[in-house]
Order: structure tokens, then sequence, then C-alpha cells
């Protein structure tokens, strides 16, 4: 049987495609690990945490880390999720300002200073993964 489209018929169509739209936005907004970060380029350095943003989709913290010619330069370290992290054995607590770390990584493809974490190893000697999904 066919019947003409009504206004009931269009309206659900446009609200089936807004959410199609809307579903698909944040998939395409996040980043695969090899489209930013260099695998075959690992880093590690120490330092002091500036700062952390504990927040989806990823965990960032910032370290002050010395040059060879002492100065002070700040690197961007990415982590998983703050879930995974979790489940992991992070707490929101372990990384806070002025906390000395060693991280474990690999550069950003752009040569910045950012790297996504493989590891993060305490003063305390406690080691744990940056969750990073690779």
């Amino acid at each position: 049987m066919n019947r003409p489209w009504c206004a009931v018929d269009k309206y659900l169509a446009a609200v089936v495609f807004f959410i199609g739209v809307c579903s698909v936005a944040p998939i395409q907004a996040h980043h695969a690990f090899a489209a930013v970060f260099d695998r075959d380029a690992p880093i590690q350095l120490s330092g002091t945490v500036a700062r952390v943003e504990w927040m989806n989709p990823h965990v960032w913290f910032y370290v002050h880390v010395s040059s060879e010619m002492d100065e002070v330069e700040e690197w961007a370290f990415e982590m998983g999720s703050p879930n995974a992290l979790v489940r992991r054995g992070w707490r929101s607590s372990m990384l806070v300002p002025g906390t000395p770390v060693n991280v474990d990584g690999y550069l950003a493809k752009d040569g910045s200073k950012r790297a996504a974490v493989e590891t993060v190893t305490l003063e305390s000697g406690e080691k744990l993964f940056g969750a990073q999904q690779r």
C-alpha cells in the first residue's frame, strides 16, 4: 500500500537523521594513537607535575622538565580515559601539582612537547600503566 508522506513521517525521519548525525560526530572527533603519536619514538622524562586535567575523553597532565641547558620546559602527557585509569589502579589524587614523576611514553609526530604515556613511575616506586590504546 502506497501512501503519501504525512507530517509525522517527515518529523520521524528528521529525528532519526539528527540522532544519526549526532552519534557519529564524537566518533570522528576521537583520534587514533598512530595518527598523533610515533610508536617508533619512545621517550623517558623526569620532572614535577605542574597541572592535571582529569576528564574525558583523556586525562592530560603537564610536567616541568629541566632541559640540558637548565631551562624548564613544560611537557604535556596524554593518558587514557579516567574510567580506564581507575580500573588500572589510578586515583585522581595520585597526580597533583608538585608530584615528582618519571614518564615513559611515545613522542607526538608533530615534534611538539607532547607524548602518549606508556607508564608513570611515582616517587614511591609505584609504576602505573597509562591506559592508552595503541
